[in-house]
């Protein structure tokens, strides 16, 4: 299967599961010159940015694992612009969270990780 069409069957999978739990979607594949997030929501009155990741098992390690310290750089760079383009939402508390798929395994780890820039890790 094209991992495209995969990737987006797992992050409609994640925005109905999060949508369940509370989170009201903003913004699906938003796009900027620095890169991607898959979901951008509002979930306990924060702004969430949420990447999607899938494995079929644990052989090449866990989803989550797959969200490296660039890619990380990269999600929070794509947030600086998204809060800049949307200045309401962006007075928010900020989150990033992680939407884990292993099989038929879901786990959402809020707070994945911190605001990181350029080898740095900042708070707002």
């Amino acid at each position: 299967m094209d991992k495209r069409i995969t990737g987006k069957q797992y992050e409609d999978l994640a925005a109905a599961y999060l949508e369940e739990r509370g989170f009201r979607q903003l913004a699906a594949n938003f796009r900027s010159r620095q890169g991607e997030v898959d979901l951008i929501g509002i979930h306990e009155n924060c702004l969430v940015f949420v990447e999607v990741k899938y494995r079929k098992n644990t052989r090449s390690g866990l989803p989550e694992e797959a969200v490296s310290l660039p890619k990380q750089q990269k999600i929070c760079l794509v947030s600086d612009y998204y809060r800049l383009q949307h200045p309401k939402e962006g007075t928010r508390q900020v989150r990033y969270d992680v939407v884990a798929f292993c099989g038929d395994e879901i786990v959402w780890h809020k707070n994945a990780f911190p605001y990181t820039r350029k080898g740095r890790q900042l708070s707002w």
